[in-house]
């Protein structure tokens, strides 16, 4: 079993979407986080003085199912993100979010190194888009110092997404043979799911770990629906527009080009579909064929209390 942390999390202003600070216990690190209507008020605390990175995240205008962010670094976040204010091509930003040390040891090379390595995780995890333009050359660090950095990181990629910033959860991925799910230190075991249909040739492998389902590459989606109504038709366009679905051999078929995360079961089945899924019964257990609703009813209510439900034919 993975060890619980306590995330401290403090409204500075005493309402939900105000300032915001989080931080772990025994961690160095000091999250604060602001609207853009605040931004004002959190460059004038300290910590915004001292030398940390930052990020400004928003919605990214080409792709309105995808945030888009900013990572940068400073001696003093408070004056680059000044600078940002003025730069008319980072418009898209409607949060801030700054990450310091409580004992202000972070040092500009500390910084510049947790600037390039935030940039790769953000790359990797692709559930982003990322504003920066080339990515920055890491700084050499003694060993000792690139150790200590890691960990930050770690505790960030633990913090951000209790604040609302998911872009460096990495993707999951399956470890062959076993059924677990490859992620940083505590692991998560992930369940492999398989969405299948002989009417239309399709076939999808998928992990889903907390709720969210990672669509493996290579799995295939229908070219063109029956249907025309499709909540998830404007998340589909976008992953056909950045060629994560692109067509296959087959020309009734798309393929995935890489793996694809999507916030719900449905939502994942809704793309391959190119129609409104229940997900939950559409997609099962790789290791069972049992649907994914029934396995986890059964967790709730006991195997003996779960009855056959009519599942999606397709």
């Amino acid at each position: 079993m993975s060890t619980g942390r306590t995330v401290r999390l403090f409204l500075v202003d005493g309402v939900p979407t105000g300032l915001t600070t989080a931080e772990i216990m025994n961690w160095t690190g000091h999250v604060l986080v602001a609207p853009r209507s605040r931004v004002a008020e959190a460059l004038k605390r300290d910590e915004a003085s001292r030398t940390g990175v930052y990020f400004l995240v928003g919605a990214d205008p080409a792709q309105p199912s995808r945030n888009r962010v900013y990572i940068g670094e400073g001696d003093s976040i408070a004056d680059r993100i000044k600078n940002h204010i003025k730069d008319s091509s980072k418009d898209f930003w409607s949060q801030a979010c700054l990450v310091t040390s409580k004992d202000q040891n972070l040092t500009k090379a500390h910084v510049r190194y947790l600037e390039s390595r935030l940039v790769e995780i953000t790359k990797d995890a692709d559930r982003a888009s990322l504003a920066n333009g080339n990515a920055p050359n890491p700084k050499m660090l003694p060993e000792s110092d690139i150790a200590d950095m890691e960990y930050f990181l770690q505790q960030m990629q633990v913090v951000l997404p209790v604040v609302g910033f998911d872009f460096l959860r990495p993707k999951p991925k399956l470890s062959e043979p076993a059924l677990v799910v490859e992620l940083p230190k505590p692991l998560t075991t992930g369940i492999e799911l398989l969405l299948t249909s002989k009417k239309h040739g399709i076939s999808a492998r998928a992990i889903e770990v907390d709720g969210e389902v990672t669509v493996l590459q290579g799995s295939t989606a229908i070219a063109k629906g029956e249907f025309t109504t499709n909540l998830y038709g404007a998340l589909r366009q976008s992953l056909i527009e950045q060629r994560k679905l692109e067509p296959g051999s087959d020309p009734r078929l798309l393929a995935f080009s890489s793996d694809v995360a999507f916030a719900s079961p449905s939502a994942a089945a809704s793309v391959i579909f190119n129609r409104n899924s229940n997900g939950r019964a559409t997609w099962k257990l790789a290791s069972t064929g049992q649907s994914l609703k029934n396995f986890q009813d059964a967790q709730v209510l006991g195997e003996a209390e779960v009855s056959d439900d009519e599942e999606e034919e397709e």
